[in-house]
């Protein structure tokens, strides 16, 4: 391990930090050595990353100090951030301006932060299609990563800004899979109207940014967009329905009407999905499937994905 570089991954327990730990440990010529960073040192997933020769460090995002010394002695460092573990742009800013700092004084040569668009440069806050959440934002989990970037330049950290896509594990995890009607036919619900959405494998996110490090200086300073695919709502649906073996439509809602459906985050993904499907083509643009291959030869597309996880799909 000495001989190697260490590249310290918050999240390493989660989805994109996961994927990230695990490229890391699969690819032992690869020249790093993962330093899995993580709240709770006797989870099972802490457990299996130590069994599998990760070095496991315990630091809580809130924590600056934590932070500072689980970067101590690393090359490198994966930043991420859950907005949805507590709905507060406050805390998720707090988390990178902290992560920021302990990058420069700890001197990293390369971090990569993943961030997202500012909406408001396109949906400015007194654009009233839109509605604003939170007195000051449009997107609150896309917007704080945004104003968030600024951190890592002014700290002067080499970093790569990295632009992820819808995950497709939301389909399972988050409630946005297919849903019986009155009628027992399943159906898809998103306000995307007859737009493409770039999606994407969790596990490929964290590949897609080994990609970034083993490039070295290549992206540094760069913003980096990856997709596994671009699809229609309808798209998705025609996809789901050949994987689950029964059709499954697709129901495009105005965003309003998705606003309106009342669970946590209704209204923060509403307006999401509203400006992903007015600036399609923009965002999409940002996300390049080959430039995404080119950084993991072995990204998936939607059907790949759906071979190995569609068993594990809800359908209520």
């Amino acid at each position: 391990m000495s001989n190697r570089k260490i590249i310290a991954v918050f999240g390493a327990t989660g989805g994109q930090g996961g994927g990230l730990a695990r490229a890391i440990l699969d690819d032992p010529s690869g020249g790093f050595a993962l330093r899995a960073i993580t709240r709770k040192l006797d989870s099972p997933k802490a457990l299996e990353l130590a069994r599998r020769g990760a070095e496991v460090v315990a630091a809580d995002s809130d924590d600056p100090a934590s932070v500072a010394r689980a970067l101590q002695g690393a090359y490198g460092a994966y930043f991420v951030t859950n907005f949805w573990e507590h709905f507060s742009p406050e805390r998720e800013q707090a988390q990178a301006l902290a992560m920021a700092r302990a990058a420069r004084a700890c001197k990293l040569q390369h971090a990569i932060w993943s961030t997202l668009e500012d909406s408001r440069l396109y949906v400015p806050l007194s654009d009233a299609r839109m509605p604003t959440l939170m007195g000051r934002f449009k997107v609150p989990h896309f917007d704080a990563k945004a104003e968030a970037d600024q951190y890592f330049a002014q700290e002067g950290v080499p970093t790569t800004y990295l632009l992820t896509s819808f995950y497709w594990e939301n389909l399972i995890h988050f409630g946005m899979g297919p849903k019986a009607g009155p009628d027992g036919r399943l159906a898809i619900t998103l306000p995307l109207g007859a737009n493409k959405l770039p999606g994407i494998a969790v596990e490929d996110i964290g590949r897609c940014a080994y990609g970034v490090f083993l490039r070295g200086n290549e992206l540094l300073g760069r913003r980096v967009g990856i997709a596994g695919e671009h699809l229609t709502g309808a798209e998705m649906a025609a996809q789901l329905g050949r994987a689950l073996g029964r059709e499954v439509a697709y129901h495009a809602i105005e965003p309003n009407a998705y606003r309106a459906l009342g669970f946590p985050g209704a209204d923060d993904l509403g307006n999401m999905f509203q400006f992903n499907a007015e600036f399609a083509d923009t965002f999409c643009a940002a996300r390049s499937i080959a430039f995404s291959r080119y950084l993991n030869p072995r990204l998936q597309g939607f059907d790949q994905w759906l071979a190995l996880n569609s068993a594990g799909i809800p359908i209520t």
